[in-house]
């Protein structure tokens, strides 16, 4: 996606940085070399794909580990 073309809006605008870590950390695990200029448009859609999957991945991993952690406490 080009620069400026973001739709998504976030629930806490002050996440915006650190989901665009995550993203670019993600994006190193799985092995893909983004230019650090920021455009994503010389990856296949599938690689931006992977990432996106990835994310939500470990987003609901931890999301599980949380709710775990909060189970055991009771």
């Amino acid at each position: 996606m080009g620069l400026g073309q973001n739709n998504n809006t976030l629930v806490n605008p002050l996440a915006a940085q650190a989901m665009e870590k995550f993203k670019y950390e993600v994006a190193s695990e799985i092995g893909l070399n983004v230019p650090q200029s920021g455009y994503w448009g010389e990856l296949t859609s599938r690689d931006c794909g992977a990432v996106g999957g990835h994310m939500v991945r470990k987003m609901i991993e931890s999301y599980q580990n949380q709710a775990a952690g909060s189970q055991n406490m009771q």
